[in-house]
């Protein structure tokens, strides 16, 4: 994941820390059933480097998702971003991880983005998620990204809010925004995250390098789905995580009911490494029983 990628010098620039919690964040938490449940996952299963870390030396392609399964039990499922998956792909992937507390998080279609005017947007999104409902109790949060070129306008605006109630109520969607000048209306930021949490849609939070202003840390739902952007294993991508365990055992103890922990890397092939941490993280300052990554002798 490049978005936010800085270089080593800029990197030592960065002031990593995470912002205080918003004001609606404590009337969020109070509508959770608590419970608390972590899930763990990275942006991809297909990374050759993985072979001889947590994938046997000597695995073919075809297998990755069922040893990717052994360690984690959520995938960002990136790949539905750009094509349209029919249901006899998912019911191979469930197959592969045969696992049924698995959660497979699909990124919605391009189609469905706002990345530009889509005249089939409405068609895009029948067919999307009549496939993916093919998951069924395997079906994770879908999020969709609001791209970052796209600019707000009055009608833009009312046109998203119309689309974000049209969704079924039976899925869960998160909305990632990536658009800077966004968060720089705080006007437009309170009546977005109002909006969200009026529909029971999440937002997701991304915490990469070089952009700050997407760690907003705002919950609009008794939810959170999180992208983190490590820095191949830079010395502060443990600091980082270290505080994320801090901020996540305040919701866990305060009634969230399930978050959602994606690793991204610059260079994804280090990945494993810095899931490791995660999980001994977690389960130290969270009181979790997150299982190991293990890594193959």
């Amino acid at each position: 994941m490049e978005f936010g990628a800085l270089t080593k010098k800029e990197l030592e620039k960065v002031i990593f820390k995470l912002p205080a919690e918003p004001k609606n964040n404590s009337v969020v938490l109070k509508k959770g059933k608590g419970g608390g449940k972590v899930f763990l996952g990275c942006a991809k299963w297909g990374r050759r480097e993985w072979i001889g870390k947590i994938y046997p030396k000597g695995t073919k392609e075809k297998d990755f998702l069922h040893y990717y399964g052994k360690h984690y039990d959520s995938i960002e499922l990136n790949a539905t971003h750009y094509k349209i998956y029919g249901p006899e792909k998912f019911k191979e992937w469930m197959k592969e991880v045969d696992n049924p507390a698995f959660r497979f998080c699909p990124k919605a279609h391009r189609g469905m983005s706002f990345m530009k005017h889509s005249p089939t947007r409405d068609s895009v999104t029948k067919d999307f998620l009549k496939y993916i409902r093919t998951l069924k109790n395997e079906l994770g949060p879908v999020f969709i990204t609001h791209d970052e070129k796209i600019k707000w306008d009055e009608q833009g605006e009312k046109d998203f809010f119309r689309y974000l109630e049209s969704l079924p109520k039976d899925i869960v969607f998160f909305i990632e925004e990536r658009w800077a000048d966004f968060y720089r209306d705080r006007k437009l930021m309170d009546r977005y995250y109002a909006k969200l949490r009026e529909l029971n849609i999440g937002s997701v939070i991304t915490d990469t390098a070089g952009r700050r202003d997407v760690l907003h840390m705002n919950l609009t739902t008794p939810k959170t789905f999180i992208r983190f952007v490590g820095n191949s294993l830079h010395p502060t991508d443990f600091k980082r995580i270290d505080q994320w365990a801090n901020r996540i055992k305040k919701w866990l103890d305060t009634g969230i009911d399930e978050i959602y922990f994606f690793m991204h890397m610059h260079d994804e092939g280090k990945s494993p490494e810095l899931t490791q941490y995660v999980v001994q993280s977690f389960n130290r300052k969270c009181k979790l029983d997150l299982p190991e990554v293990e890594f193959v002798s």
